[in-house]
């Protein structure tokens, strides 16, 4: 099979399955024992929990692992939110967030734990800022924006939006999903300070194990727990997945030493966009759902349209031919419905409807990309 479908997931590296099965062999003690089993199945993830904290600049002691990352975001909004004053209980955030945060929020609103804004967004996806400013007024609640979308990989201006926001006094949490371990990513600017409040993300998007999610929490910062025990420092209860863990912090010190060259990125980039034109070549029908600074794209995300068609058939041809896509993320596969992303991008619903995400990884060669293109204009043809 061809693999265009890493936004959803990624293969594990060799390496990652080694130090897993390794885990289960060797440290499967439960890490809250006071014995030397339990102690080394702590060390274990201790340092995993050091690796996984120096992907993004970090200090460990600032991650919480989760279960996953939806789990890390849901522990980051409910808990950030549920620790300040009712009257700041305030959510600004976008509807072309994750289904993870847009769910969370909506569900939010529905139940009272919040009042919900949704910041405008333009024709590429990316937050409009004269909008956004018109939401961070003084009732100094809680802004989430995310770093890269899932389903277009276009790149928000999150440094500019949380500079805004925290000026004014407002938290700021950053989706980093599918932003860390593909870039470069640091919690701290210039002068050391973190500049934001919270960043979630979890390590299956970049070759480890899935069953981890990591919240990053700017020490300070109010969190009430949504699992509660001892484990976490107490901002998460649970027993640890210690094997998953020991994988994650081994996926995050192979993508250390992967960002190090940014030729590498450029050439996966460049190999996208050969992707990209020869579909559009090939299939006078299609578009492409991206905004049009290439700065502002995800070296690996490529969301085409294809107007007239229909998303299911297209992906249901394309496995059946070697070649595995998504419909938008890969949470809503199975449904008919057009992406709400896409619909809140001001896509029309036919081109919508028949739009398809392709995602490469560090592995994708230019052969498989080319047989690909051959395979999506064959089958959409």
């Amino acid at each position: 099979m061809i693999e265009l479908d890493h936004n959803a997931t990624t293969p594990p590296d060799p390496r990652v399955i080694d130090a897993m099965a390794r885990a289960m062999r060797e440290t499967w003690h439960n890490p809250s024992s006071v014995h030397r089993a339990g102690q080394a199945a702590r060390h274990a993830v201790e340092l995993a929990r050091a690796s996984l904290a120096r992907l993004i600049g970090a200090e460990p002691k600032a991650i919480t692992l989760t279960s996953s990352g939806t789990e890390a975001i849901d522990l980051a909004l409910r808990g950030m939110l549920e620790a300040l004053p009712a009257p700041r209980r305030v959510l600004v955030t976008t509807r072309v967030e994750h289904a993870a945060v847009r769910e969370l929020a909506s569900d939010l609103e529905e139940q009272g734990g919040a009042v919900v804004c949704w910041a405008p967004v333009d024709r590429a996806g990316l937050v409009d800022p004269d909008g956004l400013a018109r939401l961070l007024d003084d009732r100094r609640g809680m802004l989430s924006v995310q770093w890269a979308n899932n389903e277009t990989g276009a790149i928000q201006p999150i440094e500019e939006a949380a500079r805004l926001a925290r000026q004014r006094g407002w938290l700021v949490h950053c989706d980093a999903t599918q932003w860390v371990g593909k870039m470069p990513t640091s919690v701290l600017d210039e002068s050391g300070s973190p500049w934001l409040d919270a960043l979630t993300f979890a390590p299956h998007k970049f070759n480890g194990p899935k069953g981890v999610g990591v919240l990053w929490l700017r020490r300070g910062v109010g969190l009430r727990p949504r699992i509660h025990g001892t484990q976490e420092h107490g901002r998460r209860g649970g027993t640890e997945n210690v094997p998953a863990i020991v994988g994650a912090g081994v996926a995050a010190d192979i993508a250390i030493d992967w960002l190090r060259d940014a030729s590498e990125r450029e050439r996966l980039a460049n190999l996208r966009d050969e992707f990209e034109s020869l579909v559009l070549a090939a299939c006078p029908i299609a578009v492409v759902n991206r905004p049009r600074d290439r700065a502002r794209r995800l070296w690996n995300t490529t969301n085409i349209g294809f107007a007239g068609r229909e998303a299911e058939p297209i992906l249901l041809a394309l496995s059946e031919r070697g070649v595995n896509a998504s419909a938008g993320a890969a949470c809503s596969s199975g449904s008919l419905e057009p992406s709400p992303v896409l619909l809140a991008m001001g896509v029309p619903e036919a081109v919508a409807h028949g739009s398809v995400r392709f995602s490469i990884g560090r592995g994708t060669t230019r052969d498989e990309a080319l047989e690909a293109a051959r395979v999506v204009a064959s089958v959409v043809g």
